[in-house]
């Protein structure tokens, strides 16, 4: 059996409306990167903007600042320092990397050109900067950016030293965030300056600026050592960060033990301090505590018995004079009283037996 021919014309058209079908069927790419945008590029202080994004990694947390100084090309100059840290929003992405959060509009520490900028909280940092106008706020131009000297790093950091008895008890662990760094421009780079932060869980990095001295020629590397310490009684999972012109260069985690000097101090004293108040306590009951009338003080102890022995009555005496008797002879405890050896009662032989069946000694008689 044949099957009818179609036209030519037919299959032709077929073809064309596919082809212009599947552009329209192909989904749509999202923007490389993460990015953010305003709901309005200029607003006045005491406002608010809503800034929506895409492009994020899916359930992150994100913070929202405005800050000054700052444009998206070069990013915030001076890192956070440089924003209105307490008028802050943070937010979490949707599952498709999306999110949209109203942030109040707050004059920042310095001049403008301002932005607003969103950085990730924890895991991979990811940045994204908005063009904001504030509106009074003063505006200067931003730092001569350098030119020709650029700084890469070039091995992995890591933490080192270690803690001293003194952190056991609670006093700042601190460590050396060591690393190699190198010159990739055209020029020599004197006396950088780099900041480095220290975060604990969720909660932004406190920066601090840490200058290295030195200069490094293009094509060179160096190693540098900066110092990181934290607050007293730190303990838990930290990550320490590094910042170079205002571009986060690496991350460390440094996991702190607990200072368990500071819990045993505590034991003892809630051990100490209550026994103390205990005796203090006894002490002024002693004190206020009403005596006896016509007694002595009475002293705490233990009350021995009587250990004198009585004297023996004497033979002679009639038991009512007043003349104290006289001084009897010590027994000793295998002899009975009044058998003394060498007494007039004593015997010192050794004991015989009398028997009616000894010979009796005859004795002679004289006359009579």
């Amino acid at each position: 059996m044949r099957l009818p021919r179609r036209p030519a014309g037919a299959t032709v058209l077929a073809l064309l409306l596919l082809c212009l079908a599947l552009p329209l069927a192909a989904p749509a790419h999202a923007a490389d990167g993460p990015t953010v945008k305003l709901s309005t590029t200029q607003a006045g202080t005491g406002g608010s903007v809503t800034a929506g994004g895409t492009g994020w990694r899916p359930n992150a947390l994100l913070m929202l600042l405005v800050c000054g100084r700052a444009t998206p090309a070069r990013g915030v100059i001076g890192g956070t320092n440089s924003c209105a840290n307490g008028d802050g929003r943070a937010v979490t992405t949707d599952a498709q990397g999306a999110f949209s959060k109203k942030l109040p509009v707050a004059e920042p520490p310095v001049p403008c050109p301002c932005v607003v900028h969103v950085a990730t909280v924890t895991g991979t940092q990811a940045t994204a900067d908005a063009v904001l106008e504030v509106a009074g706020h003063p505006v200067a131009p931003l730092p001569a950016e350098p030119s020709g000297g650029r700084l890469a790093i070039l091995s992995d950091t890591r933490l080192t030293g270690s803690s001293g008895l003194l952190t056991w008890f609670g006093a700042p662990p601190g460590r050396s965030l060591v690393f190699t760094i190198g010159n990739t421009g055209t020029s020599a780079i004197k006396d950088p300056v780099f900041q480095v932060g220290s975060a604990h869980g969720v909660f932004a990095p406190q920066w601090d600026d840490r200058q290295w001295q030195g200069t490094l020629a293009p094509g060179k590397k160096a190693q540098v050592k900066l110092p990181v310490e934290l607050t007293a009684g730190a303990h838990g999972d930290y990550t320490v960060s590094l910042k170079y012109d205002g571009k986060v260069l690496a991350e460390q985690p440094w996991g702190v033990g607990r200072p368990w000097g500071v819990s045993l101090f505590w034991l003892l004293l809630c051990l100490v301090v209550p026994a103390a108040l205990f005796r203090i306590g006894m002490a002024v009951v002693d004190r206020v505590r009403p005596r006896r009338p016509g007694g002595a003080h009475r002293t705490r102890g233990v009350r021995l018995p009587d250990l004198r022995l009585p004297l023996p009555r004497s033979r002679t005496g009639t038991g009512t004079g007043s003349e104290d008797p006289p001084p009897s002879t010590p027994t000793l405890p295998w002899f009975a009283p009044g058998s003394v050896p060498g007494g007039p009662a004593g015997r010192l032989s050794a004991p015989h037996t009398d028997s009616p069946t000894s010979p009796t000694t005859p004795t002679t008689k004289g006359p009579t």
